[in-house]
């Protein structure tokens, strides 16, 4: 009994480990293999500027194509920050700049700060 008790707990474990990386997983995982799995070919990353400034991460505040026409050399913007911009595109349905403030937002209040600048700590020291 205890011996498949164990067997359930480790199998649940490694499937709960599996869909919490799963992101990571996918990008591991061959061609030939998504192939067969369509809904696992929908994440494909965006390495270049191109890529990204056709996917729709370019506005007139945030110019990445004029990187483009300047030959920047950079590989691009931060792959996780493209991907959670571009799940809050399209989580909230608003364009890239609302996009990008509302993530900047959320990692404001992550750190403990509102989104005018001010600490949200009652001790923090904001004049002298």
């Amino acid at each position: 009994m205890l011996f498949w008790l164990s067997v359930f707990a480790l199998s649940t474990l490694l499937v709960m480990l599996i869909f919490r990386y799963r992101a990571t997983l996918i990008s591991h995982v061959p061609n030939p293999i998504k192939s067969l799995f369509p809904s696992l070919g929908h994440y494909t990353p965006l390495s270049t500027f191109e890529d990204q400034a056709n996917a729709g991460l370019s506005s007139t505040n945030f110019d990445i194509e004029a990187n483009i026409r300047d030959g920047d050399s950079r590989a691009g913007l931060d792959e996780r920050s493209t991907q959670e911009i571009l799940a809050i595109m399209r989580r909230e349905r608003v364009n890239f700049d609302q996009a990008r403030l509302i993530r900047h937002n959320e990692y404001l209040a992550a750190n403990g700060i509102d989104p005018s600048g001010m600490p949200l700590d009652a001790k923090a020291v904001t004049r002298l």
